[in-house]
């Protein structure tokens, strides 16, 4: 609305113009007023009433979500964990076990992620830390699945041979079982030595007979070690038969095998005696599994007929890859 303003000479009102600089001063001081009044009604609106503006309602809202379900992620990815940590322990006691594969190391389940820090994209937009903890163990999860993948990749690899492997397991006596050939001395554990008479672990079974008594492999396999041991097994072979099992023939009077010959189950491959550290004639039987001493009952039946014993040392004898010369 125009002002006026009474002019003494002419005796009139007048209407008032105002300078450009008055117009200019009195604009700024709307402005500074308008910008004052806003920044008291947010901080009123913020401090005093406690209300977020809009953007950071919006914001929080979705922080909030986003965090509820990274913590739903993680819960889940606990049960995860569960079962995968299931699935190793069943792999190493059980399926590995079974066909005589070695355990997966721990460090190699668990092993971690080297090098550059993978996760320093993150550092600047996770500040509680949550996200970086999600991915992270994500990753881990996912590395630890790749290895139990291979894992039981290499054992259905492993039970396609499932019948090879029967073979190789150490279940025929290793000498014919008629009670009028052997006696059974020595078991397997703890018994009187022979020679201390202090308390020792015997490592396997002693088949007392007569000298010159065939020794037959009692799996197939490869013969690993043909050795004389003066004050200890004496002439003694070690047989590996792969998944894990070996066995050793002891006390030995002849050798029949070379190291490298494959040998069947019931080959002939030695006659029993009483060299090196022994009290009389016998054949000292051992199993070894996995590198630990096992005890060789839990393999083989003595029971086992005398008929069904020579059918598997005739099968064998028609089977003999290569045969050494007699040490």
């Amino acid at each position: 609305m125009p002002k006026y303003i009474f002019n003494k000479e002419t005796l009139n009102y007048e209407e008032y113009t105002y300078s450009g600089k008055w117009k200019f001063l009195r604009g700024v001081l709307v402005f500074a007023a308008s910008v004052a009044m806003s920044v008291l009604y947010l901080w009123f609106y913020t401090s005093v009433l406690g209300c977020d503006l809009p953007k950071t309602a919006f914001l929080k809202k979705t922080n909030a979500r986003l965090s509820s379900e990274l913590e739903l992620m993680n819960r889940e990815l606990d049960s995860d964990a569960g079962y995968l940590a299931s699935f190793q322990s069943r792999d190493n006691d059980i399926y590995r076990s079974v066909f005589g594969m070695s355990e997966i190391p721990a460090e190699v389940r668990n092993a971690g992620f080297g090098g550059v820090n993978r996760y320093a994209y993150l550092e600047a937009v996770d500040r509680t830390g949550l996200l970086r903890k999600t991915e992270v163990r994500l990753d881990m999860l996912t590395k630890k699945a790749y290895v139990q993948s291979g894992s039981f990749d290499e054992i259905e690899s492993v039970a396609k041979k499932a019948g090879d492997m029967a073979l190789c397991i150490p279940s025929v006596p290793p000498v014919i079982p008629d009670r009028n050939v052997y006696r059974l001395s020595s078991s397997f554990g703890y018994r009187s030595d022979p020679f201390s008479g202090r308390k020792k672990r015997h490592t396997g079974l002693d088949f007392a007979c007569k000298t010159g008594n065939e020794v037959h492999a009692t799996a197939d396999g490869v013969v690993e070690t043909v050795r004389t041991d003066t004050y200890g097994y004496g002439k003694y072979i070690i047989v590996d038969h792969g998944f894990g099992y070996k066995t050793r023939y002891a006390h030995l009077s002849r050798i029949d095998v070379k190291v490298g010959d494959k040998v069947k189950r019931g080959s002939a491959i030695a006659l029993s005696g009483n060299s090196g550290r022994s009290s009389g004639p016998h054949l000292h039987y051992e199993v070894i599994y996995k590198g630990n001493y096992v005890n060789p009952m839990n393999y083989m039946d003595l029971g086992m007929s005398v008929t069904e014993y020579v059918q598997v040392t005739e099968k064998a004898a028609g089977q003999v890859v290569s045969r050494g010369n007699p040490a």
